[in-house]
Formats: C-alpha cells, sequence, structure tokens
C-alpha cells in the first residue's frame, strides 16, 4: 500500500506543495499533521501502527518526516526493520532501491562516525582536565525526600515508571541510575 506522511508546523501554515507533490504517487492512504510540538505527532504514530510490511511511506522531504538526522534515522530503521519502504521526493531517496538503501546506510554511516568523533573529542578533553585537577565528573544527585515512598509504589507496580519520574522531578536517566544505585545498597 503506498501512504503518505505530510506534516506543516502549524495550523497558519498550508500542506498544498506536498499534497500536489505527492497526489501522482498512487496514495491510498494520508497521515496529515498540523502541529506546533514536534515532542507529540499522533498522525506519525497513527502511521506506524496502520503500516504493514510491503508498504511504502512517502514524504516530501526528510525535514517533513523527522526534526533531525537521529529521529530520520531512527525511524528509517523502524521501517526498515518491518519490511517498509520510505521514498522522501526531494532528496530521491527510495529505500527498495539498491541506491536507495545505500544513500541511507551511509546517512547513517556518517552520523555514527560524527558521534563517535564528537565521543572521543569529549574523552580526551576529560582526560586532560583530570591531569589538570579541573575535572571532578558530575555532581552526585541524592535521593528525593519522598523517594523511598514512590520507589516502594514503583516496584510494586502501583506506579509507572514515569509517573514516579514525574512524582520524584527526576528525568528517566537519573531515576533509573537511582533506582539501580538504590537496589545494589538493599
Amino acid at each position: 500500500m503506498n501512504i503518505a506522511y505530510t506534516k506543516v508546523s502549524s495550523n497558519q501554515q498550508s500542506d498544498d506543495k506536498q499534497f500536489s507533490e505527492l497526489k501522482i504517487y498512487n496514495i491510498e492512504k494520508w497521515f496529515n499533521e498540523k502541529l506546533t510540538t514536534v515532542e507529540i505527532r499522533p498522525e506519525l504514530n497513527a502511521m506506524l501502527d496502520f503500516i504493514r510490511s510491503g508498504d511504502t511511506v512517502y514524504v516530501f522531504d526528510f525535514s517533513r518526516f523527522a526534526s533531525s538526522t537521529t529521529e530520520l534515522l531512527d525511524l528509517g530503521e523502524k521501517l526498515e526493520s518491518r519490511g517498509i519502504y520510505l521514498k522522501s521526493i526531494n532528496e530521491k531517496l527510495d529505500t527498495s532501491t539498491v541506491a536507495g538503501k545505500l544513500m541511507f546506510t551511509m546517512i547513517k554511516s556518517i552520523v555514527e562516525f560524527q558521534k563517535n568523533t564528537s565521543l572521543e573529542r569529549q574523552q580526551k578533553g576529560i582526560a586532560i582536565a583530570k591531569a589538570n585537577g579541573k575535572y571532578k565528573g558530575r555532581k552526585k544527585i541524592n535521593y528525593p525526600l519522598n523517594w523511598e515512598e514512590i520507589y516502594n509504589k514503583y516496584k510494586d507496580r502501583e506506579l509507572t515508571g514515569t509517573s514516579a519520574m514525574e512524582l520524584l522531578k527526576l528525568k528517566r536517566n537519573t531515576f533509573y541510575k537511582l533506582v539501580d544505585e538504590y537496589k545494589r545498597t538493599k
């Protein structure tokens, strides 16, 4: 099945150009996003639930499909793992072809290279700072005052992890780091 995903950043913007560019591809199902925030994308989630192996997702361009290269790669890998093809009209990418798969693999490789290079520079900088006595690492985060109460509810499945994080006012990584640390001490 040919499926199209369009996105504009606000209700004032028009998606007419995306529609006109995509309608020639015999689109059978449309998912049209009009949003002001990138965190909540109900139409994208609905499309990801709807698509099946062998389907092709058409987008006008990468910027209408993903808000970052990392998100693009994540979405592309989700589609690929489910046997779904991605066609971007503007970038002329078609993952159903050998050349399209190669191009997508090259994009993944470049992003991974950039990430690894950045991590390498960061590690060298930390080593130099440690040698000069200027790096002490991140400040340790203490358990919130209501930790035991919330943790026990989380452990007993009375609270989800997300609910516990909200109540404790902790970010995801911090919450799970404290959970692991707490388990080791008990």
